[in-house]
């Protein structure tokens, strides 16, 4: 029986056995590659997706689950300047270094963001606590978390005084 739901803003119908999870789909089924897969058990947020917009982890979800939602990854991010204050924030403090943890951090990044334009260390460090990291520790990954908050506070100060 076919899945539908939305995609980073777009319609997928999707033939999946009812056993086969989010990520599996995602990832072999629609060629999304910044869900990656990690512990399988929902411990290292490798998987994280946004559904509805909130961040959950793609290997406890069954794909048949997605049915009517709203499914976000980083490949439906790229426009939002949100999304870009923070990957260059992560570039610049040097919190992505083999990357394979960056897409979950990210995606979490951005809903913390978006209903807290400005965190504490220790809201962030909540907010993240969530994704493992094994080769940058999470020192600068809040580092530029709080950085992107602030780009992002002192953009919107800046549109706001153009006005």
């Amino acid at each position: 029986m076919p899945v539908r739901f939305m995609l980073n803003g777009s319609p997928v119908e999707v033939e999946a056995p009812d056993n086969e999870i989010l990520l599996d789909t995602l990832r072999h089924r629609l060629g999304v590659k910044s869900v990656k897969r990690g512990c399988e058990t929902g411990e290292c947020g490798a998987c994280t997706v946004l559904l509805d917009g909130k961040p959950v982890y793609s290997c406890l979800i069954l794909t048949r689950m997605a049915e009517g939602h709203e499914i976000t990854t980083l490949e439906g991010l790229r426009d939002d300047p949100v999304f870009k204050a923070i990957t260059l924030s992560f570039a610049e403090h040097g919190a992505v270094q083999c990357g394979f943890c960056t897409p979950g951090f990210v995606l979490t990044a951005y809903v913390l963001l978006k209903h807290n334009p400005s965190p504490t260390w220790s809201e962030v460090a909540k907010a993240v606590e969530g994704n493992l990291c094994r080769c940058t520790g999470y020192k600068k990954i809040i580092e530029a978390i709080l950085d992107a908050a602030k780009k992002i506070h002192t953009h919107s100060n800046d549109d706001s005084q153009d006005k």
